[in-house]
């Protein structure tokens, strides 16, 4: 299997498809690199080399106890960029791993990096607060890792239901979407999920967009039940400079997964890609 070793030792498996211009993607929690299987193929059939990794304790990578953290995270993301050398990168980022992406442009710079999209994206910050009214209420977070420590199983189960608005009328989720996000969460480390809550919740990454100085899509669905699109994804548009931001009518948190919205993000990305 491709592995790349970090800097501690910890081996972090990725997917390597196609050949061009490299396009890496970083998936959400709770999931790995197969969340962006369907992008991996747009990707390489339309001549870049797609790559994805699973984060540490995620996955196919080792699975760690501890390391949980945005530091880390973008450590790990550079140490994958510089074993195979990639550069004039375009990164894409999914959730928390949008957290991941912004810290790695606030640790590392982009020197890599040609261009960047973030997808349900969790930067500036998730919490709830008297300067971001629009966020989410620690409660919530709390709630979260109780399920996981609870029964996790049944919890993801339960959760995916509101990560793809499978709860909406109408909606176009399949039970495969279901059944693999469940799949997925299950690769995840018991505490590397409460750990990650954590993290995500309550990281800010106001400081890192300031670092940006490449162009940057932002793409949000607005039933976004999971990251709040007032608190993130209209904000990191505001915040950085000549960011261009597509809203998914009735888009979920899940949108490069759910039938029709991933077709159409898909197209997206291979616009932006070859602009």
């Amino acid at each position: 299997m491709p592995i790349c070793k970090t800097r501690d030792g910890v081996e972090i498996f990725y997917k390597d498809w196609g050949s061009g211009r490299p396009v890496v993607f970083v998936h959400g929690w709770p999931l790995n690199g197969d969340a962006w299987q369907d992008q991996l193929k747009a990707v390489a059939d339309a001549g870049f080399r797609g790559i994805a990794h699973d984060r540490r304790g995620h996955g196919r990578s080792t699975p760690v106890f501890d390391g949980y953290d945005f530091d880390t995270f973008a450590d790990d993301l550079n140490d994958l960029l510089t074993a195979l050398d990639l550069r004039d990168v375009t990164l894409v980022a999914h959730s928390m791993g949008g957290g991941e992406l912004a810290r790695y442009i606030g640790r590392h710079g982009t020197s890599r990096v040609k261009s960047a999209v973030l997808l349900s994206a969790i930067p500036p910050l998730m919490i709830q607060g008297p300067d971001n009214p629009e966020g989410v209420p620690g409660s919530v977070f709390d709630s979260i890792k109780e399920g996981i420590l609870k029964e996790r199983s049944q919890f993801w189960k339960d959760t995916a239901e509101g990560f793809f608005s499978a709860n909406r009328p109408g909606n176009k989720v399949t039970q495969g979407n279901k059944d693999a996000f469940w799949y997925m969460a299950m690769a995840q480390t018991i505490e590397g999920g409460v750990d990650c809550v954590d993290a995500f919740g309550y990281t800010d990454f106001h400081e890192d967009l300031k670092k940006f100085d490449i162009p940057l899509l932002v793409v949000h669905g607005d039933d976004d039940q999971v990251v709040p699109i007032d608190a993130t994804g209209r904000k990191t548009a505001e915040l950085v400079p000549g960011a261009v931001l597509k809203v998914y009518e009735g888009g979920s948190h899940g949108i490069a997964m759910v039938p029709g919205d991933k077709e159409r993000f898909n197209e997206d990305l291979i616009e932006f890609l070859k602009s």
